[in-house]
């Protein structure tokens, strides 16, 4: 059924840019857009169903491009005791750290999973979130990396919103795999991705490549391994020191680079001539009080792709609304709004693979969009928290999240 939406205004964010339509109008039909453009050149005919937006802003539905929404526990005690002077290496050796949520997440249930990654993931939605990436990587064996996997498909079935699966099998080495960091990249390789590949639950595969995770040699042998079963690849890199992880994701084509305080200008190059977008992730900048900042200059030089998420997880980012995130990312690393709303957008697009199809308000394009009722854009990125006054719009149809 064809649908017309109007009385708004539009910033499409085709070409990574506003490209602001005034007193505009959309045409949506199934789950498509139909018609986008100036409301008096709004094409003559029948519409089943009008919806007035009343003045409303309206943009693409945002877009969490990397978040580990699915663990088990709570790490808040950790927090309060690190602000108390407790270093991360002693909370590390009494069994905290990334240890915890490994154990959590391994007594966990399916349903006690899902439980609580839907209250997480709800809280995103009613920020304006229509799509969502969500990790494994807290498992860290078969079972459990298939049981985070599972509950990451079937939030997808369950609830409203798009979902892009990513196994991070490759994320920290299990307790049972302590000083053989090449035994447990075999089993990743070997038995771990082409067996959950088989059951159809990974749609990308990431790695963090770090001195306290993997090395360059050992990331490269998960994307070989990757490659060979069709998969994309995208990395964790350049977070805490330089390996040049980013510049071995563009080799191999990567979506994405995540984090990336430390990777260089060469680094840019390399990402820029492959296509790899790069991905910010000012909350756990924040949480961690680090003071490095990503080479933006070097980014924006050499024209690579930015886009900003949430990281959603319970060590270093805690954080339930991507909006925070783009007042972050203008305040820590100094990018205009509409860079930020670009990155929340359509280069969050590109770094799931999927901007062909989402991420911008164009013609035959998927009907993901937020109205929000807003004096202009840059406000997105403005307010600090609460809930603006919102319609949210996936594939079509409104929500009543």
């Amino acid at each position: 059924m064809k649908t017309l939406w109007q009385h708004c205004h539009v910033a499409t964010m085709a070409n990574g840019a506003y490209s602001i339509i005034e007193d505009a109008a959309i045409v949506t039909s199934g789950t498509l857009i139909e018609w986008i453009g100036p409301r008096t050149q709004l094409p003559s005919g029948e519409y089943p169903a009008v919806n007035d937006l009343q003045g409303a802003w309206v943009t693409p539905g945002l877009i969490d491009c990397h978040t580990h929404t699915v663990f088990g526990g709570n790490r808040s005690g950790e927090f309060e005791k690190r602000l108390q002077g407790v270093s991360y290496a002693e909370i590390a050796a009494q069994g905290g750290g990334i240890a915890s949520t490994v154990r959590a997440t391994r007594e966990a249930t399916e349903d006690e999973l899902f439980a609580s990654a839907a209250k997480r993931l709800k809280s995103l939605m009613r920020d304006g979130v229509t799509t969502v990436e969500m990790k494994s990587g807290y498992g860290l064996d078969l079972a459990n990396e298939r049981k985070l996997l599972r509950v990451i498909r079937r939030l997808a079935e369950e609830l409203p919103i798009s979902v892009r699966s990513t196994c991070l099998a490759a994320h920290a080495l299990p307790p049972e795999y302590k000083d053989r960091a090449d035994d447990y990249i075999d089993l990743v390789c070997e038995q771990m991705l082409p067996a959950l590949a088989a059951e159809g639950l990974v749609d990308a595969v990431d790695a963090f490549c770090e001195y306290l995770a993997f090395s360059p040699e050992q990331v490269e042998r998960v994307f070989v391994a990757a490659q060979q079963l069709g998969l994309p690849v995208k990395l964790h890199a350049e977070q805490l020191s330089s390996l040049h992880g980013s510049s071995l994701a563009a080799r191999y084509k990567a979506l994405s680079a995540d984090h990336l305080e430390f990777m260089d200008e060469a680094d840019a190059i390399a990402m820029a001539a492959a296509d790899t977008v790069a991905v910010l992730l000012p909350g756990a900048f924040y949480f961690l009080r680090e003071t490095q900042l990503p080479p933006m200059d070097a980014l924006r030089r050499h024209k690579v792709k930015i886009a900003i998420a949430s990281d959603l997880n319970p060590g270093t980012s805690p954080a339930l609304s991507l909006r925070l995130m783009l007042n972050m990312a203008c305040t820590c690393f100094r990018m205009t709004p509409e860079e930020a709303l670009a990155g929340a957008t359509i280069h969050a697009a590109q770094a799931l693979g999927m901007a062909q199809t989402h991420g911008s308000l164009e013609v035959g394009k998927v009907a993901d969009f937020v109205a929000w009722d807003i004096e202009r854009p840059a406000d997105l990125a403005y307010w600090l928290g609460g809930d603006l006054h919102k319609r949210v719009v996936r594939h079509g149809v409104e929500s009543n999240l």
